[in-house]
């Protein structure tokens, strides 16, 4: 693994899965509302064909999506996805597929929608690292564009992985449920990717990979999150001074390097905490703490329980 490649250091401590659950084919006038998700969980609705108006009630925001569009949620935020004509909806119809998702259907003539819904699931405590350094609603496109440099381009890789998506949940095939699943857990670090590649990041983690100055202190940082990192090691691998380096940061991310630091770090240390025979000290010294007790005390603070809590509650959900 290259030392540079941050997303994959990321999916090494945090786990996430995938799964497609519903198919809408829909002619408008439709509507579909989407409660808000669990913690653990991120809704995830891809335009195969049409268009759609998100609307998060909460915001009160309504961003339009077209054929090739992926929409993550986060934050889990109630939402809603409709065709914008403002008509009554018309009634659907659903079957169960034997690969476990739902075919949802409706009989309007309208403009036809294709679209794909299902949820990444997140291995706790892991969901708070996504929804604290995640934006709220994160759109990529599947489209055919190539770089460059020659290589292919994740929006590019995208529409490949769509189109297998439409293709699984079309048939009815041995092994349909395991594969569309696998696609679903390899579209979230593509979205991801291509986020962070795009011209114009969101804000928060990707803005600040997708940053050319600042991308060697987080590549340094997911790479190596238990070195003691000090901010003019960190601010001298962006070739910056210190108060420039703190400055870029925060204004890309809305908090430190050094808060970052610490949950990655906490992160790594619930993982460790799920072996029982490693004990509470090893743990703390495994993440970079030489004192047992300010790492209790950090990890109690971010995680909301002590590291003997997380332990038994880890225990008994296994």
């Amino acid at each position: 693994m290259s030392e540079v490649d941050w997303l994959s250091h990321l999916l090494q401590i945090i786990t996430v899965t995938g799964q497609l659950e519903v198919r809408c084919v829909y002619g408008a006038p439709w509507r579909v509302a989407w409660d808000r998700a669990a913690a653990n969980e991120i809704p995830y609705h891809v335009i195969v064909k049409g268009r759609a108006i998100l609307e998060d009630p909460e915001t009160r925001t309504a961003r339009e999506l077209v054929s090739g569009d992926i929409v993550l949620l986060p934050h889990g935020a109630a939402h809603v996805l409709h065709d914008g004509s403002g008509q009554t909806p018309i009634g659907t119809h659903e079957s169960r597929n034997s690969a476990g998702w739902t075919l949802s259907e409706n009989d309007g003539q309208g403009e036809q929608l294709d679209l794909l819904c299902g949820r990444f699931f997140i291995a706790p405590p892991h969901d708070r690292l996504i929804r604290n350094y995640l934006p709220t609603n994160l759109v990529a496109r599947a489209m055919e564009h190539h770089r460059q440099d020659g290589i292919e381009s994740a929006s590019n890789q995208l529409v490949s992985l769509v189109g297998l998506m439409r293709t699984e949940s079309s048939g009815d095939r041995a092994g349909g449920r395991a594969v569309l699943n696998a696609l679903s857990s390899a579209l979230f670090t593509l979205v991801l990717r291509a986020a962070s590649e795009s011209e114009k990041a969101p804000e928060g983690l990707l803005a600040l990979a997708g940053h050319p100055r600042l991308a060697p202190a987080i590549a340094a940082m997911f790479a190596d999150p238990t070195r003691s990192w000090k901010l003019p090691d960190l601010a001298d691998l962006c070739g910056m001074s210190r108060a420039t380096f703190m400055r870029h940061f925060q204004d890309k991310l809305g908090c430190s390097a050094l808060d970052l630091l610490t949950d990655l770090r906490m992160s790594l240390a619930a993982n460790e905490l799920k072996k029982p025979a490693v004990s509470t000290e090893a743990v703390a010294e495994t993440v970079g703490y030489q004192s047992v007790s300010a790492f209790r005390r950090v990890f109690a603070e971010r995680m909301g329980m002590t590291p003997g809590e997380w332990r038994r509650l880890a225990h008994n959900r296994e």
